[in-house]
């Protein structure tokens, strides 16, 4: 089994970078593909983007493109979210999850998720 913990949400302003770490425990995650999902009050959780390990694919939502990176530190056996031109629509908890293979767009399709890290953007 893996445990997942997010870290690094906070407030920031509008412009401005966060770094989210999702450190593991349990099992290493090379071979398992991540996905990072959001969730603002009032609305569905969303993803925001996700990567295979087998494959080496990354993709992103398009609300994201071009601002935001996702990475791997597999010494640490940690994944990163790369957060730069936060906009106030930014606002959400932000999640880590993996699963076997290849990763989805479905949040559904995840089977290990972290407690969340809340990200305020504000002026």
């Amino acid at each position: 089994q893996v445990q997942l913990v997010e870290s690094g949400g906070g407030l920031v302003q509008p412009g401005g970078s966060l770094r989210l770490s999702c450190a593991a425990s349990g099992r290493t995650i090379s071979g398992y593909a991540i996905g990072w999902f959001r969730q603002a009050p009032g609305k569905e959780r969303e993803f925001v983007g996700g990567n295979n390990w087998v494959d080496g694919r990354t993709g992103y939502a398009d609300s994201v493109k071009g601002r935001f990176t996702i990475s791997r530190d597999n010494v640490m056996n940690t994944v990163y979210l790369q957060m730069n031109s936060l906009k106030p629509e930014d606002t959400a908890v932000y999640y880590c999850a993996t699963r076997p293979g290849y990763y989805t767009i479905y949040s559904a399709d995840f089977d290990s998720w972290g407690q969340g890290t809340q990200v305020t953007v504000s002026s």
